[in-house]
């Protein structure tokens, strides 16, 4: 089988805009987890449209400065959050315009209001290519399996990166219970 030189640039393109797409959505994941908001934005394009349906809601959302507003209110500083985006199919449909379809496992833990989420979905993502730079122009996902919890009891967290990135919200935080001190004294016998 011999392939042309046009034909052998076309997939080499092909896969290198594939490879940026996975590299987008995986900043796109780690950028949410962080509440790192500047990066995010330029991820995503200003008239990106947004909808999310789990359990309990559907968020539809218009462009990228409410999406922006949602992740800093949900992802604050309350919170711990894990997203992992795997299994990727991607369809270049032309060298601007591509699809894709994620299977999205995330656990979500509120701890202003002691309450975890955790669960799967399938992402079904759109982009477009803008100065040579791949972005997100819409994005859904729908729930496969939702789990929500109540904590009894709040998690001894030796590292939460959105206690320090995430947004404060007003009002009492809620604090976690101190720990009692053991004497380091030996009692007389």
């Amino acid at each position: 089988m011999t392939i042309s030189i046009e034909d052998l640039e076309r997939q080499v393109r092909e896969l290198r805009d594939i490879e940026a797409i996975k590299q987008l959505k995986h900043a796109y994941f780690r950028c949410i987890d962080t509440a790192n908001m500047a990066e995010l934005k330029q991820l995503v394009h200003p008239e990106a449209t947004t909808c999310y349906i789990g359990g309990s809601y559907r968020i539809e959302l218009k462009n990228r400065e409410e999406f922006l507003e949602m992740i800093a209110s949900s992802f604050h500083a309350e919170c711990v959050a894990r997203h992992n985006g795997h299994h990727p199919e991607i369809h270049v449909q032309s060298d601007t315009e591509a699809t894709g379809t994620w299977y999205l496992h995330d656990d979500f833990l509120n701890l202003r209001l002691m309450v975890r989420t955790e669960g799967t979905a399938l992402y079904r993502d759109r982009y477009v290519k803008v100065d040579g730079r791949w972005v997100v122009r819409h994005q859904s996902y729908e729930r496969i399996f939702e789990r929500v919890e109540p904590i009894g009891k709040k998690p001894r967290l030796t590292v939460n990166t959105l206690a320090i990135t995430g947004r404060r919200l007003p009002g009492k935080p809620s604090r976690p219970a101190k720990a009692k001190r053991r004497s380091k004294t030996k009692r007389k016998r």
